[in-house]
């Protein structure tokens, strides 16, 4: 039979538990080397937030970007703009690859050029 008392037991312990389970999915993200996720858009030169980090200006919407070194990484939080990379330079090549507005993932390749977009 539950009581009062078991389901408040019961609560705290479910409580805890997803406590738990968010404590531990952050721990990975960390133990992954990702950077903190900060507002604003970065873009790495290494895997998972590493290596060499160009910050990117979000308010600059439109204008194609060289970059000096490939992007291997990107991180956005950001609720109105996104940022499309290239494999190219001069925003140029066969297949772009689109962020949205909150995203921390690896390039599937070598990036070379980006523009920010609405989001």
């Amino acid at each position: 039979m539950f009581t009062s008392k078991t389901m408040l037991r019961g609560s705290a312990a479910a409580a805890t538990a997803v406590a738990a389970l968010i404590g531990l999915g952050a721990g990975s993200a960390q133990a992954a080397g990702w950077p903190p996720l900060q507002p604003g858009a970065h873009l790495y030169t290494g895997t998972g937030g590493s290596g060499t980090a160009t910050m990117v200006d979000l308010g600059d919407l439109g204008t194609c970007h060289t970059l000096s070194a490939p992007a291997r990484s990107v991180q956005i939080a950001d609720g109105s703009a996104s940022v499309t990379l290239y494999p190219g330079p001069g925003c140029t090549g066969a297949v772009p690859w689109a962020t949205g507005s909150l995203a921390q993932s690896n390039l599937p390749w070598a990036m070379l050029s980006y523009r920010v977009v609405p989001a």
